[in-house]
């Protein structure tokens, strides 16, 4: 038994959710994934999927043994690409996380133009609202929004954002005034999922919360950025989101002086001695062009 290959395949079929996806992705047969899942287990001496005609699940060992599979081939990729690189050319399989929103505004054609330069490297997007664990999923940097907590990583700021609130003019012109944050308790809002109803404000170096009646509750950003814009109510996203529709005068900012403190933008990646020529090069490539893409909040 191959077993680099019987772990590579386990990982895939998880990842794939279901033998058939798995073999289509790899280029084999269920039959021979079947084989190799059994001889895996018959080896190690535990079950790591309990299997149905309809479903699976991983069993306790099998758990462990997918999240030490995947640290273990992302170790051997680092590995192969290190020693690769040595002749100063930058390849191989790039694999990055984002936020959804971000990452389609951002990433996405900041990766398109990355590759065109570098055509020995390959690329899998992976845009994602949730923080993904980069060792576990075997991905190699994240761009992440916000303050970090205290990790093993490295992070690289490239830029800011904030949460601003804002409405279309048609909706202001008719509205009762809204000069303070508890002043919208009297507004319906549009909120994002991850927001709720309670919004969080800033006045006089203190945190101030505001109650919000809420009309529309949604969980993707751009539909509520287009439910304000129709004139439905007030909104609440990060400045990045709507940057367009304010600067076209489509949304009108409001209640700018208790605005919360701005998010810092960071790359994030491990430690730099493991970094293989694909990641760095990216680092310094996204660093350089990443500034200068995402609007800056304090300009408007």
């Amino acid at each position: 038994m191959d077993r680099l290959k019987a772990m590579a395949n386990f990982v895939r079929i998880n990842e794939s959710g279901s033998l058939s996806s798995a073999a289509e992705a790899t280029g084999q047969s269920v039959a021979s994934l079947v084989r190799s899942l059994a001889a895996l287990e018959q080896h190690l001496g535990v079950r790591l999927l309990n299997r149905t005609t309809r479903r699976m699940a991983l069993t306790v060992e099998g758990e462990e043994y997918l999240a030490w599979s995947r640290r273990m081939l992302a170790d051997f990729d680092d590995m192969e690409q290190r020693l690769e690189g040595r002749d100063g050319v930058a390849r191989g399989l790039l694999r990055i996380t984002a936020p959804v929103e971000f990452g389609q505004r951002y990433v996405a054609p900041l990766v398109n133009g990355f590759l065109q330069q570098h055509p020995a490297i390959t690329a899998e997007l992976h845009f994602n609202d949730q923080v993904v664990p980069l060792l576990d999923e075997r991905l190699d940097l994240a761009l992440r929004i916000g303050h970090l907590p205290d990790s093993g990583l490295l992070a690289r700021q490239v830029g800011a954002t904030r949460l601003v609130t804002c409405a279309s003019p048609a909706y202001l012109e008719g509205a009762p005034a809204l000069e303070h944050p508890l002043q919208l308790s009297e507004h319906p809002c549009i909120a994002s999922a991850a927001q709720g109803r309670q919004w969080h404000y800033r006045q006089d170096g203190k945190e101030l919360t505001a109650q919000v009646t809420t009309r529309l509750i949604c969980n993707q950003v751009r539909a509520v950025a287009a439910a304000c814009i129709q004139g439905l109510g007030v909104t609440r996203l990060l400045h990045y989101q709507i940057a367009d529709a304010l600067a076209s005068g489509q949304l009108v900012r409001i209640l700018t002086n208790f605005e919360p403190a701005d998010l810092p933008i960071h790359l994030v990646y491990p430690h730099s001695l493991q970094l293989s020529p694909r990641v760095r090069t990216f680092v310094e490539w996204a660093s350089a062009q990443l500034p200068a893409s995402v609007p800056d909040p304090r300009l408007e």
